[in-house]
C-alpha cells in the first residue's frame, strides 16, 4: 500500500511541476530525491557523478583548458570494478544537483582507492580544490565547492555527538541519522562576513602571513555566536584595524568551501575620514593599508606571477574574479567613478 501511494504521490508532484518554470520543477525534483529514498537509487542509475580523492576534485586537461567530467553510471561501474565491492561505493555518493532535464549529479569520493589507477584509466588527474577553483569554468567553480564541503561533512559527521554511534547516511546525502538516539544531523555552514571598508575616497586591504606574497583582499571573520551581520561587521574592522564602522550595506553572498563549509556574507563599510588611522592587530594580520583609486585599478590588473619586483619585493595584487573579495573591489571601484 505505501508502495501505491508513493508512486501516486510522484505521478501528482509530476503533473502538479509540470504547471511551473524549470527551476520551479527542477528544485522541487532535488527535494523529491532528498526525501525519497528509492527515487534517488533509482537516480544513481541514470545519474552523472564528479569524482574525488581525499577531498581533490578530478580534472582533465584539454588544451589550455581544465575540464571538470561528469561521469555517467555505467562509466563508474566500469572504474569501480577493478577494485572490491564496487556497489558499496555508490552508495557513499551524495546528490550535489541536477540538469534542467531531471539528470541527477552526485559527487563521490574515493579517497581509499588507488588514486594512479582512476587517474591512468580516466587520462586526468586529481587537484586540489583551491587551485581547481582558479582554473576550471566558472559554472563548475560552485559546483565542485558545494560537493566538496557536503563530502567534507559526511566524513567528519559519522558518529553521534550524544551517543557515539555511527550515523547513517541517507542516499541523498542531505542528512544523517543516529537510530539509536532517533537524532538528525543536517549539513550546516559557517557563516563569515567579509567587508571592504572605505573612508570615502580610499579603500582598506589587508594581508596574513599565511597568504601568498603581494595578495591583499577585504577584512573578514566568522560570526559570534548571538550576533547579527551588523554587529559581526564592526567588531571585526574593530578588532583586526581599530576602526569605527559609521555605516554599512549588504553587498552579497557567496559559499566558500575553506577552510570548511562557509557562507561569506559580503558588505561594503564607511568609516569616517577623520578617524581613519588603522591600528592594526599584529596577531591577525601581517599588514593592513589604504588604497586609493590609482592603486586599486592597477592592482586588478596586475597577475601574481607579474607581482614580483627586482629587488625581491612584491607589488599588491588582489583576489581572482571567482572570489567574492574581487566583487566587493570592483563594486567600490564602480562607485568611485561612477
Amino acid at each position: 500500500m505505501a508502495a501505491v501511494y508513493q508512486a501516486l504521490h510522484r505521478r501528482v508532484s509530476s503533473l502538479v511541476c509540470r504547471l511551473h518554470s524549470t527551476y520551479v520543477r527542477k528544485m522541487r525534483y532535488l527535494n523529491q530525491l532528498k526525501e525519497d529514498d528509492s527515487l534517488c537509487r533509482q537516480a544513481q542509475t541514470s545519474g552523472t557523478f564528479y569524482l574525488f580523492h581525499n577531498l581533490s576534485p578530478f580534472l582533465q586537461k584539454v588544451g589550455k583548458k581544465y575540464l571538470v567530467p561528469q561521469l555517467s553510471a555505467a562509466e563508474m561501474k566500469g572504474i569501480l570494478e577493478k577494485f572490491q565491492e564496487a556497489e558499496q561505493w555508490m552508495e557513499k555518493s551524495v546528490l550535489i544537483g541536477c540538469s534542467d532535464e531531471h539528470r541527477a549529479h552526485f559527487a563521490l569520493d574515493l579517497g581509499a582507492l588507488d588514486k594512479s589507477v582512476i587517474e591512468s584509466e580516466l587520462q586526468g588527474s586529481f587537484t586540489d580544490l583551491r587551485k581547481a577553483l582558479f582554473v576550471v569554468d566558472g559554472k563548475d567553480s560552485p559546483l565542485l565547492a558545494s560537493a566538496q564541503s557536503l563530502l567534507r561533512w559526511h566524513d567528519s559527521h559519522q558518529y553521534c555527538s550524544r551517543t557515539g554511534q555511527p550515523t547513517q547516511k541517507n542516499p541523498a546525502g542531505s542528512k544523517r541519522v543516529c537510530h539509536a538516539s532517533g537524532v538528525t544531523y543536517y549539513p550546516q555552514m559557517s557563516p563569515v562576513v567579509i567587508t571592504l571598508v572605505s573612508d570615502g575616497s580610499r579603500c582598506l586591504l589587508a594581508r596574513q602571513p599565511s597568504f601568498p606574497p603581494g595578495m591583499f583582499t577585504a577584512l573578514s571573520g566568522f560570526c559570534d555566536v548571538g550576533e547579527n551581520v551588523e554587529d559581526a561587521v564592526r567588531r571585526e574592522v574593530a578588532e583586526e584595524v581599530g576602526l569605527e564602522v559609521e555605516s554599512l550595506r549588504y553587498s552579497a553572498s557567496q559559499h566558500w568551501p575553506f577552510p570548511s563549509s562557509c557562507l561569506m556574507i559580503a558588505c561594503q563599510a564607511l568609516v569616517g575620514a577623520r578617524r581613519a588611522q588603522i591600528s592594526m592587530d599584529s596577531l591577525e594580520l601581517e599588514e593592513a593599508r589604504w588604497f586609493g583609486l590609482e592603486e586599486i585599478v592597477e592592482g586588478l590588473k596586475r597577475e601574481p606571477s607579474s607581482s614580483k619586483q627586482g629587488d625581491g619585493s612584491f607589488l599588491p595584487w588582489f583576489p581572482p574574479k571567482q572570489a567574492i573579495a574581487h566583487q566587493l573591489i570592483r563594486e567600490w571601484l564602480q562607485q568611485q567613478t561612477a
